[in-house]
Parts: C-alpha cells; sequence; structure tokens
C-alpha cells in the first residue's frame, strides 16, 4: 500500500506542486477569507447589534463599500480555492493517512476548512443571486460557518508555521539549481519507500532522519505548466471573475458586469435597480392609497397619524444616498423627503432614543428593522417620497420608505407603516 501511494503521488506531481507555491496561493486566499470575514462582521452587526454599539455614517458609502468589497473577495475565493486544492492533491495519497493524535487533528482541521469554505462561498453566490435551494435559514448558518472556517483556518495554519516559514520568501530552490524540486513533504514512515525508489545520488542534500515529503519531481514528459505560469493563471482567473461581476457595486466596472444579477441603471425611477418588489411584497395600490397614514407614535403616549399631503406640507430636503444591499450591488440616487428626527420631535423624542420602522409588507426579513439614535440624529436621514425627481415608484416602497447614510438596503425599510420611538 506504501509503495502504492507513492506510486500515485508520483503520478500527480507537477512543477506547480510544490511547497513554496502553496503557500503563496495559501496567502492569498487566507487574506481573502479574513477580508470577507471582517466585512461580513461589519453588515451582520449593523443589522443585528450588540447593545451600546455604535456605527459611523460617513462616509455614505461606507455600507455599498464594505459590501461591495465582501461580495468580490468571495467570488475570489472560487479559483484561490481550487488552486490551493490543486497544488496540494497529492497530499491525499500519503502512508498512513492518519500517524497519531496531532496528525489527526491537522487533517480533520484540513477537510472542516475545505468543507466549511465550499458551502459558504457557493451559498453566498447563490445568495446574490436570491436563489436558496436547501432547508437552513441563510443568513443564521452563513454567519456561524464564518468563525467556522476562521477557527479551522487558524488551527492549519499554527500545524504549518515551520513550512510557511520557510517558503514565505522567495529563495534559491532547487529547480533554479537545475535538480528535482521537492514537490509535496511526507513524514519519516515513507523513508522506506523513498530508499526503495530513490537512489541515492538523486536525493535532495540535506535529507536526514525526518525525510523531506519530497517525490522525484523528474517527470516522464516535459512540464506543460511552470509555477509562475500556474500562479499567474490563478490570480489572472480570480481578477477576471471580481472584474466581471463587480460592476454591480463599482461603477468603475460597470462596463464590464457580464454576470452578476444587478446592472447599474436598470429599473424604475431613472434606472435604480430593485431588489423586492411590490408583488413580492403583496403590497397593493389600495393598501397605499388615499387612506394609507404614517402611524408616529411617542414612548409618552404621544401618537400622530401623517397622510401623504401632510409630509409633502412638511420641510422638503434633498440628499444623494446609495442603496447598498447585503447580496454585493449598490448604486447612487438623489432622494427627497422629511427629516426622520423631525418626523419624531413631533411625537416627543428626546436625544439619545432610538426607533423601531415596521413596513407594510406582512412577512419577510425586511419587514421590520431598527434605528439607533445616530442615524436618527444625521440629517441625510429621511422619510423619502420622491426618488431621482420622481413620485417613488411603487417597487422602491411609495409612498414613504426610509433612507439612510451608511446602511445596508434590508435596513431602509420600504411602504412605511409605523414608525415607534424606542430606547437607544
Amino acid at each position: 500500500m506504501r509503495r502504492l501511494m507513492y506510486e500515485m503521488r508520483r503520478a500527480l506531481q507537477s512543477p506547480p506542486r510544490h511547497p513554496r507555491l502553496a503557500v503563496v496561493v495559501g496567502r492569498l486566499l487566507g487574506a481573502a477569507f479574513l477580508v470577507c470575514f471582517g466585512t461580513g462582521l461589519y453588515s451582520h452587526f449593523l443589522q443585528n447589534p450588540i447593545p451600546g454599539m455604535v456605527f459611523p455614517t460617513s462616509p455614505v458609502v461606507l455600507y455599498s463599500w464594505t459590501q461591495g468589497i465582501h461580495v468580490a473577495a468571495g467570488i475570489a475565493c472560487f479559483p484561490l480555492l481550487l488552486g490551493k486544492l490543486y497544488v496540494v492533491y497529492p497530499r491525499l495519497f500519503v502512508f498512513p493517512p492518519v500517524r497519531g493524535p496531532i496528525d489527526l487533528v491537522e487533517r480533520a482541521s484540513i477537510a472542516v476548512f475545505v468543507a466549511a469554505s465550499i458551502v459558504q462561498i457557493v451559498t453566498g453566490l447563490l445568495n446574490t443571486y436570491e436563489w436558496y435551494p436547501w432547508p437552513f435559514p441563510f443568513r443564521q448558518v452563513h454567519y456561524a460557518l464564518a468563525y467556522v472556517i476562521v477557527g479551522s483556518l487558524v488551527i492549519h495554519i499554527g500545524f504549518k508555521l515551520p513550512l510557511i516559514a520557510e517558503y514565505w520568501t522567495k529563495h534559491r530552490t532547487a529547480d533554479e539549481e537545475g535538480q528535482p524540486l521537492p514537490v509535496m513533504e511526507t513524514e519519516g514512515e515513507d523513508a522506506g519507500a523513498l530508499r526503495d525508489t530513490v537512489a541515492p545520488g538523486d536525493a535532495p542534500r540535506g535529507l536526514t532522519g525526518r525525510v523531506l515529503r519530497w517525490i522525484d519531481a523528474t517527470p516522464d514528459a516535459e512540464p506543460r505548466v511552470s509555477r509562475r505560469a500556474f500562479f499567474a493563471t490563478t490570480v489572472g482567473v480570480a481578477a477576471g471573475v471580481v472584474a466581471l461581476t463587480a460592476g454591480q457595486s463599482f461603477r468603475v466596472l460597470a462596463p464590464l458586469n457580464a454576470f452578476a444579477p444587478r446592472t447599474m441603471g436598470i429599473g424604475p425611477n431613472r434606472g435604480l435597480p430593485v431588489n423586492r418588489t411590490a408583488a413580492a411584497a403583496r403590497i397593493t395600490e389600495d393598501l397605499v392609497g388615499d387612506g394609507w397614514r404614517l402611524a408616529v407614535r411617542g414612548r409618552d403616549g404621544v401618537d400622530r397619524l401623517f397622510s401623504y399631503d401632510q409630509l409633502l406640507a412638511m420641510p422638503q430636503h434633498g440628499v444623494d444616498l446609495p442603496i447598498a444591499c447585503v447580496e454585493g450591488w449598490s448604486q447612487m440616487a438623489t432622494w427627497r423627503g422629511v427629516r426622520l428626527k423631525e418626523l419624531l420631535a413631533a411625537v416627543g423624542r428626546r436625544p439619545g432614543e432610538g426607533a423601531r420602522i415596521t413596513s407594510m409588507e406582512v412577512r419577510g426579513s425586511s419587514r421590520r428593522s431598527e434605528m439607533s439614535a445616530q442615524f436618527i440624529d444625521d440629517d441625510r436621514t429621511l422619510v423619502a417620497l420622491r426618488l431621482n425627481g420622481d413620485v417613488l415608484d411603487m417597487d422602491h416602497g411609495y409612498p414613504a420608505r426610509i433612507i439612510a447614510p451608511a446602511r445596508p438596503g434590508a435596513l431602509q425599510t420600504k411602504w412605511l407603516g409605523t414608525i415607534e420611538v424606542t430606547r437607544s
């Protein structure tokens, strides 16, 4: 069996399957996952804040950028993960597969990392298309898997730290001397197989007790792909898939947007995209007709009802703010309406108090949102009545919706029904 596994690794050898390339691709993949983790936490806590958390309201494009980067980094993980798996694939044929408890933990951490990563990036990609062909709640699982991935990644890095340190920087390697490459490493019990197969004079210099996980890299045929070519291809594909999808978030890449689910400039109110339509939310014209009233409730029993005409009669303010959705797309727009803090002042809101905002839609994760004081007190937070110079389209939340700086689109509640003052 040992000899069979050795021959399998020998058959799989190629110049890209080298510890140096595993480290180089691995650090790009690790960086992509850490970017996803950090930006994902920011989005999560914006939507599910811990008491006492305070978030900036400037710059207004902050969430557009963080979530756009989150999705772009997640998409880049596809070619980077596949590239890393290709490089280390011969390690599956090490014999024996597990040599002790420590080796078991190491290989288990790799298995968990790979499995969780594949589930995470595939479901994350499908979420950008709002397609959920699974029975579990996406947001909760996506959040939990983020910790599983980062935790298993930390364990893996801990085990591989000596190898990572050795190959972190470019240095003179055997291939530069015209000698066989130390393509993959294996533990000491493969020494016998190596001695049976590799002539002593062909072994890498320094081969002693703890044998390098080394397979004779002299190919039976001319190698087709060099390490540099493989790395350039992997990075090029990662950059390409990002460029062809990130145009939904970054205007500079909009002309290249070929595969993203949203396109800038396509949608109602002069080309602003929509996630959830009025039909999907079961909002009918009867609900938003002449009988519509916005209920604004204070905490001391002071309640007000505002008709659409009454809201129009109040001082109107204009702001340029983006819609930025958790699915990764965003677009700047011009909004006009009543400042939320002025509306809440009419029911006696005190400084530092927040608000609970409820839509008229019957169900949906965006039906209700909480807004903390720093967003309410920002002059750019509006109960918007007009968009890009026109009356709000039904799909954009007519007759009134919330718009605030640096907030996820899921919290920019549409089809307003009630606004209630709460403790911050």
